[in-house]
This record gives C-alpha cells, structure tokens and sequence, in this order.
C-alpha cells in the first residue's frame, strides 16, 4: 500500500495565513511551533538522516513521523529524466518526458519578468507532475567569461538584468508549489577548475554584481533553498564559507530556508556544520557518522543539528509532498507548459544584422538550408542538465512547415559536427558526418554539395555556431571561434549567392569577424527549447517581428574581454581535472575513500583574480572604449521606434521617468527600452553606464504609448568598503534612454 504525507498546508494556505509578515523569507517560519514539536521526537539519528542524500536526488524524512522525503529536480530548463537511484543512468520511464523550454541565456534575451515568470510557472507545474519538491535552479551566476561553459545555463552579464529575472522565474515556481535552489552561491563563473578555483574579488564586486541575482530572489522572491557553488570564494569553498552562507545569505538577508551543496561540493564535516550547510550531496561521509561522532566528543551540539533539521522542515512543511500514487501518473510534458516554450524562444530570438534579407520575400520560391544546426537536436548533449524532451522542433522543421508547399526547401549538411567528449559506448561505425576536431577544416565535399544547393536558389540560410558538447558543464571553450571551418563554408556560400542570412544555434557568443562581413544577415537563435524551430522561422518568414536583445556583449576578439585583457584567464596552470565528472570516473571510483580524497587534495589550486572588479562586459567596453562586434542590449527588429518626451523627476524612493515610445512600422512589434545612468561628476569610482531599468512593450503598428519607468534609489547606492555598508553618493546624473548600451536615443539630467 502507498504511504501518503500529508502536511498542515501547501504553498497557498501558507501564504494566505501569513499576510502579516513583513517578508517572503518569514513566511517559511509560520509552523515553527509545530516543527519544533516534531524535532523534539526525533532521534539524533534520523536527525542526521536528514542532512545528506538519501538517493541520488533525494534526501531523507522521518517515515515514522510522516515526514515526507525532500525529492530534487534537476533543471533549470526543464525537468530532468528520471535517472536510477545512485546515478543519472535513465531509469527508462515513459512519462517522464518534459518541456524542453529555452535555456536561460535564451530567456535571459527576451528581457521580459512576464516570460521569466511565466517559464518559472511551466517548471513549477512540471515538477509536481513528477512528485518533486525542489528545482535545482535558477542558475543566475553572472556571465563574466565568453567562453564559459556554463554560459547557456545562465542569464546575463548584468546583475539588474539577472536579477529581475531572477526574481520573476523563483515566484513562477513557488507560485505553483515547487521551491527553487538558487544556483550557484557564488562567483561561479567558470567551470576550468570549478572544484578547486578561489575567486579571489573585492566586497564591493562582490556585492554590487556577483551576489544581485541570490539577493532579488531570496529577499524579494522568498526563494527557498540555495545551493552553494563548488569552488571557493576569498579562500573558503562556498559549501563551508561562513561570509557568504552565514553573515550574508542567513543575517544580512534573513534567509530562512535551507542550503544544499552541489553534487560532490561538501568538503569537510566541520566546516559544514558550522559554516552554513545543510545538505550534504550526494554522499554521508561528512554529514552522516561524522556529526554523530563529533557530538559525541563535544567538537559539535545537538542544537546545531536542530537547527539544520528545522531549516529543512521549514520547506517540507511549505512544500506539499505528492503521494507516490499521484506522481508520475501524467505525461510531465503538458501543453500549457509547450505555448511558454514557444512564447519564450519568439521572444528571445536576436537580429544581429539585416541588410534587407528580412523577412523572407514572397518571392522566395527555394531556400537552401545549409548547416548542420540545422538539423542537430540542442536538448541534451555534453555534460550536465538537459532534458529528454517530449519532442523537439528542429529548425528545419520549422523552416519546412511555414514554407508549405509552394516553397521549396532543400538541405544540406555543410559542414562536419565535432561531437565532443563520449558520454557513453562509442559508435560501432564512424559518423562520416563527425569531425575529429574542433578545427578541422571544411570537408570539400560537404562544401560543394552545399555551393550547388545555394547556387540554386533563391534564398540562402546558413545555420552555424557551436554544439551542447562544445558549450558545457565541466569545462569551458578554449576560443569562441565558429568550428569545423564554418567561416569557410560560409564565405563560399556567399560567394556561389549573396542572398544569405545566417543563423547562430549557440548558448554563448562566437566570433563572427570573418562572417560578418559576408552575411547580410545575422541572427542569434540561441538553444530555444521545444518549439525552437516554429518560433524561428515565423521569425525568419515576418509572421511576428524579432524582439530579443543581446544579455551579454559579443567581443570582437576574445581578448578585448575584461578578463582576458586584465590577464584573468584562462589560468596559465591549465585544468586539474573536474570535481563532478571524478565522482564518475572509473578509475576514481575504484580508488578508497581515502585514495580519493589524496587525489582531490592533489588536484591543482588555481587562483582566479577579479582584478577587472565591477568593469563586467559592457561595464569595461564602454569604460575603456572598446568597440564590440555587438553590444549588450543590441537587436534590431522590422520596424523602426521612435522615442520622444523624456521626463525624469526624483521622488522619496525612486527616479521615475516617462517617455512616449512610437511603432513607426506596419507591423505589431515589441520593443526592449532599456534605461542607464553615467554619473556626473563623481567622487566614487563608476563604469561610464550602467543598466538601472528596462521594459519590455508590445506596440501596434502605428501605436504610441506612455512608457513609464522607475530606478529605485537603493539601485544606485554603492558597497562602501570604508564603512562596510551600503551608501549612496548625492550628485547628478545623466539618465541615458535607449534601445542598446550603444543606442542611447534620449538623455535627462537629475540630482540626486
């Protein structure tokens, strides 16, 4: 017979008995009463039960008191596979096939709180279809490096941007009973070393771009639980760092929930305990025996392990727990949850360039679709989280479906995909269609399959970029530079018909120097989720106008990077190795415990400096006066905007400004307005801009609205590192309005 759970209340119950509370975080306390009561039932051994893993992606209750397990979703852009309980081998159910929804620098780029809550809404709904209390996600770590593996997990470049989205997709979520681990606390910005790296910054870096993202969502989206990053933070490993878990996440913030590392990212058993972590995963050998052991000699108090246990109780109690007869008796993937995805990927998609290529005429009658990203499936791949998809609309597919049959649409591969490092069996007959490395040149006949295609047509489409096994958890690019001699295939595909639009299928920027001067047109098209391929191409045909904007700068060069210039990154010591893939590896795994722990102690521990501070992507072009090959905040649409009437007035808590902004075109299209402020005349150290506020309008052909905007004042304070504190500099500033950091269309002057 199924055990049921039940608990005093769900999410709704909770919040409507809790309208008093003067934050989301208090509202995860209303039952400490009732808590506390069951901790005084427990033994010290189910306590300690529950502060590590259970299975692979659970960890323990109480059975005898009803306490439910804590059951984990990985994500964040879709719930994963049901996997076997110490692995992630599939489990090799049928229901258990999710939304594939756009990953999150494809979120990141509709600049919209209504699609990030909304996304948070679809993952929320899906996770309870499979009987999950927990998202592993958000993850909202800043996008410092461009060749960063984790750069398609992830959001912006900019904190306010991040963070606003942030907050939205961790209310979607806990609207709908599920709570959110925000990911990765903090300053995990690369995955070169990830296990041992110390990001080494200041506090007011720190403060002011690295930890915005955690803070929206924790204080102001009442986020639940927090997973620490794996590599250390001023010398301390972010699992046992008691500034961040401790000073900041639980005093300064009020957080009060519970913490759980990342897979593999616990450390030591003193450390943990008292420096902030709740959960260790996967694994007991730091918070299982040891703790009991360590009471024992008087090293740790059962009162700390009480507090633990009622930080995780707090979000057992919040979070209903599905009966095991009611989970995974639907198909995860629902179609409400397929329309998000599909309103996402219309709203992310980036027109880089266009010299009259778009939208397709209809004139076209045959389109030459060149590239085999084309055809490639961007749902799982490489190392990390993915999704097995309930389908996946290539583009292609999409491409073929809006043509209909009056257009034909013809396809060849182009080029030779690099498939990166094997997961698993290697195949029994080499893939002709494979490169054996990521710089092989063009295939020649691959190309003249592909110059005759283009020669007859009327219309060329190039789908280019990078691949799930180049851009990947666990390591990070070498270069961001286009593979498998693509820049070659497309030279020549200009060359045989200059009628030629590209099309990136990427997570992060690539260096497009040798393609943008031979592509009139450019489009960015990210890795888009379930119905990927239709939002493309009703992008591409002029069925809705492109909206999306760059959340990150597209370098000319790799090296005009912030990181890269200040001499960062990479490290000239190399990669020791990645702490989550040694969990795996076989001849790791063969070794003792203790053998294992020699050799993660003997891994290489690199330094990384942030030297560069607050100068984070377009921060330091503009500061320095480095042209991009594309701003942050660029995309262009089919119609041109106007913006007009700029007035600003500062209030008690806020700048609020009003503009009037105009669809001069024939078409409905959005517009993405984006508001930053220079500071004149400074006594403070400032980046010559900086995003403070943006919106995202849906305009008529021919409208004009009212746009109203607002920065609150704690948005231009600063971290004064003499005072430790917050402050707030008085003085002018000069409100820059426009459409791109590097389209400013308006400009006011206040006093603050």
């Amino acid at each position: 017979m199924t055990k049921r759970f039940f608990f005093p209340a769900g999410v709704a119950l909770l919040l409507a008995a809790c309208s008093t509370v003067q934050s989301p975080q208090d509202r995860l306390t209303v039952n400490d009463q009732k808590i506390d009561a069951i901790i005084a039932q427990m033994t010290l051994e189910e306590k300690v039960e529950m502060l590590h893993s259970k299975t692979n992606m659970s960890s323990a209750g109480v059975e005898r008191l009803g306490i439910a397990d804590m059951h984990y979703a990985d994500g964040p852009f879709g719930i994963r596979e049901e996997g076997q309980p110490n692995g992630f081998m599939s489990a090799g159910w049928t229901l258990d096939s999710a939304t594939y929804f756009p990953t999150g620098s494809a979120l990141a780029a509709t600049w919209s709180k209504e699609m990030a809550y909304l996304y948070g809404t679809g993952m929320g709904t899906e996770a309870r279809l499979r009987g999950k209390d927990v998202i592993l996600g958000p993850a909202v770590n800043i996008q410092r490096l461009p060749v960063g593996g984790r750069t398609y997990e992830y959001l912006s470049e900019d904190p306010i941007l991040s963070a606003a989205l942030a907050l939205e997709y961790t209310k979607g979520v806990q609207d709908k009973g599920t709570a959110v681990c925000i990911k990765h606390f903090a300053v995990n910005n690369q995955e070169t070393n990830r296990g041992s790296v110390d990001a080494q910054l200041d506090e007011r870096t720190l403060r002011e771009i690295y930890l915005k993202p955690f803070e929206r969502a924790v204080i102001e989206g009442g986020a639940m639980s927090v997973m620490p990053a794996y590599n250390k933070v001023n010398g301390d490993y972010c699992s046992e760092n008691e500034h961040l878990l401790n000073e900041i996440l639980r005093g300064e913030w009020g957080f009060k929930g519970f913490t759980v590392s990342d897979w593999g990212g616990t450390h030591s058993t003193m450390g943990a305990m008292l420096h902030g972590l709740n959960v260790q995963m996967t694994g007991s050998n730091y918070l299982g025996q040891p703790v009991i052991d360590s009471i024992a000699t008087g090293a740790l108090t059962e009162a700390l392990v009480d507090e633990k246990v009622r930080q995780i109780l707090r979000v057992r109690f919040a979070i209903e727990a599905v009966p095991e007869d009611v989970a995974n008796t639907k198909m995860t993937s629902q179609p409400e949850c397929q329309d998000i995805a599909k309103k996402v990927a219309e709203r992310s998609i980036v027109l880089l360039k266009n010299e009259g290529m778009l939208p397709i005429a209809k004139e076209v009658k045959k389109i030459a679709v060149i590239g085999q990203n084309a055809v490639l499936k961007t749902q799982s791949g490489g190392m990390g989280a993915g999704v097995k998809a309930l389908y996946e609309v290539t583009p292609l597919e999409g491409i073929r479906k809006r043509a209909g049959a009056d257009v034909e649409v013809t396809y060849a591969p182009g080029y030779k995909n690099f498939p990166g490092r094997r997961w698993g069996p290697a195949p029994a007959e080499p893939n002709p269609l494979e490169a054996a490395a990521i710089d092989e040149p063009a295939d020649p006949a691959l190309l003249t399959e592909a110059v005759a295609l283009a020669k007859d047509a009327d219309l060329v489409i190039f789908f280019g970029g990078t691949n799930k096994s180049i851009e990947t958890e666990g390591s990070d690019r070498q270069n961001i530079d286009l593979p498998t001699g693509q820049n070659e295939v497309v030279a020549a595909l200009h060359e045989a018909n200059p009628k030629l639009v590209t099309v990136l299928i990427s997570g992060g920027p690539t260096d497009l120097r040798q393609l943008e001067p031979v592509s009139p047109a450019i489009v960015q098209g990210w890795w888009n989720g379930t119905e990927g391929g239709t939002a493309l191409a009703e992008v591409l045909f002029g069925d809705i106008a492109p909206s999306g904007k760059l959340p990150f700068t597209f370098p000319a060069r790799l090296e005009d990077s912030p990181a890269y210039a200040m001499g960062n990154f990479p490290d000239p010591n190399g990669a020791g190795g990645d702490l989550f893939s040694l969990m795996f590896r076989p001849d790791v795994l063969k070794m003792s415990p203790e053998e294992r722990q020699k050799f993660i102690d003997s891994l290489p521990k690199p330094v990384s400096k942030y030297t560069e501070r607050f100068y984070v992507g377009y921060r330091w072009f503009d500061t320095k006066d480095v042209k991009p090959m594309y701003a942050f905040g660029h995309g262009l649409s089919y119609v041109e905007f106007e913006y007009d009437d700029l007035k600003a007035v500062v209030g008690k808590d806020a700048v609020k400004i009003s503009f009037k902004l105009e669809n001069e075109g024939s078409m409905p299209a959005d517009e993405v307005v984006q508001l930053y402020v220079h500071r004149i005349d400074s006594k403070v150290e400032w980046p010559a801009k900086e995003l403070k506020a943006f919106q995202h309008v849906s305009l008529a052909a021919g409208e004009t609205k009212v746009v109203n905007l607002e920065i609150p004042l704690k948005d231009l304070r600063y971290w004064n590192e003499t005072t430790n504190a917050w402050d707030l500099e008085h003085g002018k500033l000069q409100l820059l309005l426009g459409s791109a950091s590097d389209d400013i269309r308006e400009t006011a002057e206040v006093t603050i």
